[in-house]
């Protein structure tokens, strides 16, 4: 248990940001070998990759339908939308415990689900796949919780702007440039632990 227990921190402790080996200078450690361990991090890598095809999916829908495509180009409109990215600050603290940084990953796969309602109401005759998104993003944040109370780390709840109700759009306009940004502000989550769940999993 206490080998798993390094071994999840070390994951969780790259989620936000890479290279992973450059992270506060620590050296990567040698997976346990656990089966289950091996297992979750498999799953979840080929999940993870399911959504983020998904993601891109309706990114690419967006395009097509509204001309928005390119992310420099809206800079400006975005600075009028309170669209945040899902915070993670608790997995990069110097003082870094599992159990804090799961929850917020957790935490910001729950609040992605919510805020795919203002991309499912731009594309309504999209409902199967925005609604495909979010029954797998509420899948993959189950999982985590799941790998969370199996192994023992306690739930921890940090309040975030970006669980709240979501944001009033002043304009249709500025609605469509929300969903561009909320499914990009995903996509990034996502790639970011995409990313490390890879690495750990080829070690």
């Amino acid at each position: 248990m206490c080998c798993l227990t390094r071994v999840l921190s070390l994951l969780l402790g790259t989620l936000l940001w890479a290279p992973w080996w450059a992270l506060h200078g620590a050296p990567l450690l040698e997976l346990s070998g656990d089966q289950d361990f091996q297992l979750f991090l498999h799953k979840n890598l080929e999940f993870t990759r399911k959504i983020k095809g998904d993601v891109a999916s309706l990114q690419r829908l967006l395009c097509d339908t509204f001309q928005l495509c390119k992310e420099e180009e809206l800079l400006l409109v975005r600075q009028h939308l309170s669209i945040t990215q899902a915070p993670l600050e608790q997995c990069q603290s110097r003082g870094f415990r599992a159990e804090a940084c799961f929850s917020q990953i957790r935490d910001g796969l729950r609040a992605y689900h919510s805020s795919l309602a203002a991309v499912l109401e731009l594309l309504p005759g999209h409902a199967a796949l925005v609604e495909t998104l979010q029954l797998d993003t509420a899948n993959l944040s189950s999982n985590i919780q799941q790998q969370m109370e199996d192994l023992g780390l306690a739930t921890v709840t940090y309040p975030t702007e970006s669980q709240g109700p979501l944001p009033t759009f002043s304009s249709h306009f500025h609605q469509q440039v929300g969903g561009f940004f909320i499914l990009a502000n995903f996509q990034r989550f996502l790639e970011t632990a995409y990313r490390a769940l890879r690495h750990l999993a080829r070690l």
